[in-house]
């Protein structure tokens, strides 16, 4: 027999729409204790890895981009970068500014998404976006002014802000001239300005005290931010371990995934350790190569003075932000930075001579790797002697995060629980909120949360679980 009150409960809550993917959580409480947080992506496989073997080496690019239709280029560059590490080719000069002009483009746009659209709603006490710009128009407009920006840039250099076309394995099929990106300049100018508001606005939010517990994995530039290339580096969460990095071709050495039984995704380990990637590793490993307006709007956000620590050096710490509510300030700082960015790369250019360099057909094996807005993307091919995709390997940031996010659910629910926040719908907020703190790109199809709680209590005699009549109630 069970104790008195005690009982198993099931909550579903089919409609969370402000994450991109189909997903389902099993909380499992016992005796006001969370003992075990999954987080189950139920998506079918998309076999991506598959069907690219057999591929020319021209395809990966245009291909893997269909993987999202958020962050495109991020996959697109990833690509390119892996198939030209194999045959040895260099993209540098205006070509590399162009790359990284059109890799701002989509942080903008996503970034500016994330922050207005999803993610702001939560600190203001609204279900969705349309709530929002009832009580705060003006920020919603903004964002979506800032949006649109990113997406003309895009659109310009790649063709369309979707799957691009215009990108290539070298470069691109065709260079804009120097007077086709000046109208960018007025509508980046304005975009600097709302960039600045947005930070300031979402600097004045409450962000709840909470702490990742997670190595911090990020991608380490020389001299710039990383954004569209750089060398993996790591902040370890264990203070006894010094910061250290690694070549990109040893990637799999460090980072191992694993076929988890309720998830199609698979989970990832850092050197054996739980790990995160995305903007607080972003800002925890490059925050000093912010530029000086970034950095300075940074610190007076709240996020620290970081120190730079780059590569196996372990250079001091600096002050690292591990509190995952506040990832939506790094991902403001890093649109004030993009459009910096841009405008600076739109008054330098120069039209290359050429807009794409020779890329013979590979034998051997190519890695890739740049920073999507969600976090680092790897991407791996083997290519056979004839230039085709023997084998490839693909690791987006979500797939990374999985283990952080699940890690959070269950300290976040543990405290709501030690709070007295028992309820269906209190243990709801608590899951959807630190679930979009990641802001996880589970796919770019329908977007679904199922959280299923299973409550039980030890029973009179031998303090066994027992379970007690189940309760199903949707949320919106």
């Amino acid at each position: 027999m069970s104790e008195p009150g005690a009982r198993s409960r099931v909550l579903r809550v089919p409609a969370l729409t402000r994450v991109e993917g189909e997903t389902a959580l099993h909380l499992r409480i016992h005796d006001k204790t969370v003992t075990e947080a999954r987080l189950g992506i139920y998506e079918p496989p998309r076999f991506f890895e598959a069907f690219l073997r057999g591929r020319a080496h021209t395809e990966p690019p245009d291909l893997t981009s269909r993987i999202c239709g958020i962050c495109p280029v991020a996959y697109q560059l990833s690509a390119c970068r892996a198939v030209e590490d194999a045959c040895g080719a260099v993209v540098d000069g205006q070509l590399a500014a162009l790359r990284r002009l059109l890799y701002c483009g989509e942080w903008i746009e996503s970034q500016t998404l994330h922050i207005h659209l999803l993610h702001a709603p939560d600190f203001l006490g609204h279900d969705d976006v349309i709530g929002l710009s009832r009580s705060h128009p003006v920020h919603v407009e903004r964002g979506l002014r800032l949006k649109q920006t990113g997406n003309a840039v895009v659109e310009l250099l790649a063709g369309r802000a979707i799957h691009p076309v215009n990108v290539r394995v070298g470069g691109f099929h065709r260079a804009p001239a120097r007077a086709e990106l000046r109208p960018l300049t007025e509508r980046l100018r304005i975009a600097l300005d709302d960039a600045l508001d947005t930070l300031r606005w979402v600097s004045g939010f409450d962000f709840p005290d909470a702490e990742c517990h997670a190595d911090l994995l990020a991608l380490a530039g020389t001299g710039t931010y990383a954004i569209e290339s750089g060398v993996p580096a790591v902040l370890p969460y264990d203070r006894t371990l010094a910061p250290y990095g690694f070549p990109l071709h040893d990637f799999s050495t460090h980072v191992a995934e694993e076929q988890v039984p309720h998830s199609t995704a698979l989970h990832s380990r850092l050197d054996g350790r739980r790990h995160l990637t995305g903007p607080l590793a972003r800002y925890a490993v490059n925050g000093h190569l912010l530029s000086p307006l970034a950095l300075e709007a940074a610190r007076e956000a709240g996020l620290g003075d970081p120190a730079p620590r780059t590569g196996a050096e372990g250079a001091a710490r600096g002050e690292v932000c591990r509190n995952p509510y506040r990832s939506i300030l790094v991902r403001a700082v890093e649109v004030l930075y993009a459009v910096e960015e841009a405008l600076r790369i739109v008054s330098e250019y120069e039209r290359p001579a050429r807009p794409y360099v020779e890329v013979t057909a590979p034998a051997g094996v190519g890695h890739g790797a740049t920073e999507a807005p969600r976090g680092l993307l790897y991407h791996r091919y083997a290519f056979d002697g004839g230039g085709r995709v023997a084998d490839a390997r693909i690791v987006p940031p979500t797939a990374q995060n999985q283990g952080v996010i699940e890690e959070d659910l269950r300290r976040l629910v543990q405290a709501g629980l030690d709070r007295g926040e028992g309820s269906d719908a209190e243990l709801t907020r608590l899951c959807e909120r630190a679930v979009r703190n990641h802001d996880p790109c589970i796919s770019c199809s329908a977007h679904f949360l199922d959280l299923h709680i299973e409550r039980t209590a030890s029973s009179d005699g031998g303090g066994l679980p027992v379970a007690g009549d189940g309760d199903h109630r949707r949320f919106r």
